[in-house]
C-alpha cells in the first residue's frame, strides 16, 4: 500500500547541504503498522511529509496503492491520507462535529451521512456523541482533543493515514489507554499506517512493523520481535537498550509458549491419586483441581495430601493466579513475581484449563531466538548502516 524507492531529501542551509533522508527504501504491506523511529533529527518526519508532499523530495519515488504520489493530484492525495500530529491542530472556532465533519464536507457528503459519521467515530474513540460533539476543543481535556484529532484523520475513511508522534504530549496513563483504544480501531479498520514514534515501548506495542533511522539512513526493518531478537548492530542494540530481551515478553503470547502436560484432580478424588499425580507430573509443591467443566477451583498441596486422608474437595486452598492464552508473556511473568510461583495454569475464554506456562517455558522460549541470531540464521531485510 505504500512503497517508498529510494527518497531522499536534502536540505540547502547557510552551512551547506543537510541530508534528511538518504535513499529510504522500504513498503508496508495494506493493513499494517509501520512505525518510523529512532533519535531527534534522524529524518522520521520528513519522511512522513514527503509521502503527503508537505516537503518536495529532492528524489526518490513514494507509491500509494501502486500509483506515484507525485503524479497524483494534490488535493485528492491528501483527501485520501488521515494526517494526525502531536499538537493535533483542531480549529478553535469550530465545534467537535465541526472538526470532525471538515474533510467528508469539502467531499460533498450529504449532511445525514457526515453528521452519522462523526456519531459513529465519537463512540469508536469512546467519547459520548451527544456529551461532546457540541462543546468545543478548549472544553476538552488535552487526551480527549487527541482523541478527536484521530476521529477527524479516520472520518473520509481513508485508507492511509500518517501520525506524527500523536500521543507524545499525553500524560502515561492517558496515553496507554489511547494507544489500546487504538489498536482495537485498528483491528476492525485496517487502515495502512506510518507512525513517527520516539518511544521504543510504543514502537513495540504500536507497530507490525518497525523502521530504525539514524542521521537520515534507514539501518533497519524488521518486525518488533525480529528488531529484538536480532539488532543488526551496535547502535540498534544501544538504542533498544539492554533490556530487549523482557521487551520481548509483550509480543509473545501465551499460546505460543504453553504446555498441555498438565496434571489434574478433581474435588471427589482422592488425596491419594492427588498424590500420585503429583509424583506422575513432577509437581513439587501443589496440583490443580478442575471442576466437570475443567474449570479451576482450587488447589490441593503435597503437604496435604502426603498427611491427610479423604478427597480434594475437602483441602482446596486459593489458586494463585491464572493466565488467559490470549494474553501476553510480560502479564504472565508479572503475575509469577507477584504472586511468587513459577508456573500457572492456562485457560480459554470460557475459563477452561488448557494447560500451563512455567518461568523456565518462558525463558526457553526467548532464548532460543537469542541463541538462533548467535548461530546467524537471522537475516534481516535491510542493510547494516554504521
Amino acid at each position: 500500500m505504500i512503497r517508498l524507492d529510494n527518497l531522499t531529501k536534502v536540505f540547502d542551509t547557510p552551512k551547506g547541504a543537510v541530508v534528511a533522508a538518504d535513499r529510504i527504501s522500504l513498503e508496508v504491506p495494506p493493513g499494517e503498522i509501520c512505525i518510523l523511529l529512532g533519535p531527534s533529527g534522524c529524518g522520521k518526519t520528513t519522511i512522513l511529509k514527503m509521502i503527503n508532499r508537505i516537503v518536495q523530495p529532492t528524489s526518490g519515488k513514494v507509491f500509494i496503492n501502486g500509483e506515484d504520489a507525485l503524479n497524483m493530484n494534490l488535493e485528492e492525495l491528501r483527501r485520501g491520507i488521515g494526517y494526525v500530529i502531536q499538537q493535533i491542530g483542531l480549529f478553535p472556532n469550530m465545534t467537535i462535529e465541526e472538526n470532525i465533519t471538515i474533510v467528508p464536507k469539502l467531499l460533498g457528503w450529504d449532511p445525514a451521512k457526515y453528521k452519522e459519521r462523526a456519531r459513529e467515530l465519537m463512540a469508536m474513540i469512546s467519547m459520548e456523541p451527544d456529551s461532546f460533539l457540541n462543546r468545543y476543543p478548549s472544553e476538552l481535556s488535552g487526551g480527549q482533543q487527541q482523541r478527536i484529532g484521530v476521529a477527524r484523520a479516520l472520518a473520509a475513511d481513508p485508507p492511509v493515514m500518517l501520525m506524527d508522534e500523536p500521543f507524545g504530549a499525553i500524560d502515561p496513563i492517558n496515553r496507554a489507554t489511547i494507544q489500546d483504544e487504538f489498536l482495537i480501531m485498528q483491528e476492525q479498520l485496517k487502515k495502512t499506517i506510518m507512525f513517527v514514534s520516539h518511544d521504543i515501548d510504543e514502537a513495540i506495542k504500536m507497530g507490525d512493523r518497525i523502521a530504525v533511522f539514524r542521521k537520515g539512513h534507514l539501518v533497519q526493518y524488521d518486525t518488533p520481535d525480529d528488531l529484538l531478537a536480532a539488532p543488526r548492530n551496535t547502535f540498534i542494540e544501544s538504542f533498544l537498550g539492554e533490556d530487549r530481551a523482557f521487551k520481548r515478553l509483550s509480543l509473545v503470547k501465551v499460546r505460543e509458549v504453553v504446555s498441555d502436560n498438565i496434571g489434574t484432580v478433581t474435588p471427589d478424588d482422592s488425596l491419594e491419586t492427588a498424590l500420585k499425580r503429583m509424583d506422575d507430573f513432577g509437581y513439587q509443591l501443589s496440583i490443580l483441581v478442575v471442576n466437570n467443566r475443567h474449570q479451576p477451583v482450587g488447589m490441593v498441596s503435597r503437604a496435604v495430601a502426603r498427611t491427610t486422608r479423604g478427597f480434594c474437595g475437602d483441602h482446596l486452598q486459593n489458586v494463585p493466579a491464572t493466565i488467559e492464552l490470549d494474553d501476553n508473556l510480560h502479564k504472565a511473568a508479572a503475575l509469577m513475581f507477584a504472586k511468587d510461583t513459577v508456573w500457572l495454569p492456562c485457560v480459554d475464554a470460557e475459563g477452561r484449563v488448557r494447560g500451563q506456562i512455567s518461568q523456565r517455558a518462558m525463558t526457553h522460549h526467548l532464548g532460543a531466538r537469542f541463541r538462533s541470531q548467535e548461530n546467524g540464521s537471522h537475516h534481516s531485510s535491510t542493510p547494516v548502516e554504521e
